[in-house]
C-alpha cells in the first residue's frame, strides 16, 4: 500500500492538472466532487487570486506553507512553478 491518497474523481484530477491546478489543489476538488457532486463544488468556487498576480513575498509565504524546500532562491515564474506542481 503507498501513502499517497486515492484520488475520487481521476478525470476531474486530470483536467484541473491540465489546468495548472497544484495536485494538493486538484486531489482535494476532486475528491470533494466525488462526495458532494460536481455541481456543489462548483458553486462554492475559489477566492484565491492567480498566483501572477502575487508577490514574491507573497509566493514564497505559501511555499513555506506547504513546506516546500529551497523556495528562498527562486525567482517569480520558478516559485509559480513549485507551487503549481506541488
Amino acid at each position: 500500500m503507498t501513502d499517497q491518497p486515492q484520488i475520487k474523481d481521476e478525470e476531474l484530477y486530470e483536467r484541473l492538472r491540465k489546468e495548472g491546478a497544484s495536485k494538493e489543489k486538484a486531489a482535494r476538488i476532486a475528491n470533494a466532487a466525488a462526495v458532494e457532486g460536481r455541481a456543489e463544488v462548483g458553486k462554492r468556487g475559489g477566492e484565491a487570486e492567480d498566483y501572477e498576480d502575487r508577490t514574491v513575498a507573497e509566493l514564497r509565504e505559501r511555499a513555506r506553507e506547504l513546506d516546500i524546500v529551497g523556495y528562498s532562491d527562486l525567482r517569480k515564474e520558478e516559485l509559480i512553478e513549485e507551487l503549481r506542481n506541488h
